[in-house]
């Protein structure tokens, strides 16, 4: 079964601001110790956003009007510090879609564009912007186009960049190279035995 193209992301927002927000507080360490990425979802942002006791603090992914938003903003160098795969994977397991920042970490990116999610990268001028349309109106409808290079919302739009190399992959539905070995799984066979023969 072909991987879904990704050529939009519909939804709503919500604002994490901050900027070198690293992959520690995306996923804190202590939470890394499972088999399978299953769960993660619970943890994404989990210092920022609990107590030591479990309650929550004060936080936009903790307010009601954000409730089950999909696209995050965010500021410069998302993603950033250790390479952890853990930390898209929370965010994929939260209910993140697509993520908006001013610039990304480069292999948070690259994990991220093998979830399917797209990172786009936005002025910081266009994020306060849209950040604020959000606040007004926490159920904003956004559409992130990734062919276009385009995010709407209501009668606005601006201006996202992707690297032609994620845009395209997402967009042909060829995001997850192990997906893609699977669905080969009779080809890459055949290969293995004609190198058996020679």
């Amino acid at each position: 079964m072909a991987l879904t193209k990704i050529t939009q992301v519909g939804g709503t927002g919500v604002y994490v601001p901050g900027t070198d927000i690293d992959t520690d507080r995306i996923i804190p360490a202590r939470f890394m110790k499972c088999v399978t990425f299953d769960g993660l979802g619970e943890y994404a942002f989990y210092d920022v956003r609990k107590n030591p006791d479990g309650t929550d603090k004060p936080h936009p992914l903790n307010d009601d009007r954000f409730k089950g938003a999909n696209i995050l903003l965010s500021g410069a160098n998302f993603g950033c510090g250790s390479s952890r795969e853990h930390a898209p994977q929370a965010l994929y397991r939260f209910g993140i879609r697509a993520v908006i920042a001013e610039s990304f970490a480069e292999i948070f990116f690259g994990n991220c564009t093998t979830l399917g999610i797209p990172c786009a990268v936005a002025t910081a001028q266009d994020i306060q912007v849209l950040a604020a349309e959000i606040e007004r109106n926490p159920k904003l409808e956004i559409t992130v186009d990734i062919n276009a290079g385009r995010v709407y919302f209501e009668d606005q739009d601006f201006t996202v960049v992707l690297p032609d190399t994620a845009r395209d992959a997402l967009s042909s539905g060829q995001w997850d190279p192990i997906a893609e070995l699977l669905e080969n799984r009779a080809a890459v066979t055949r290969t293995l035995k004609s190198l058996e023969l020679a």
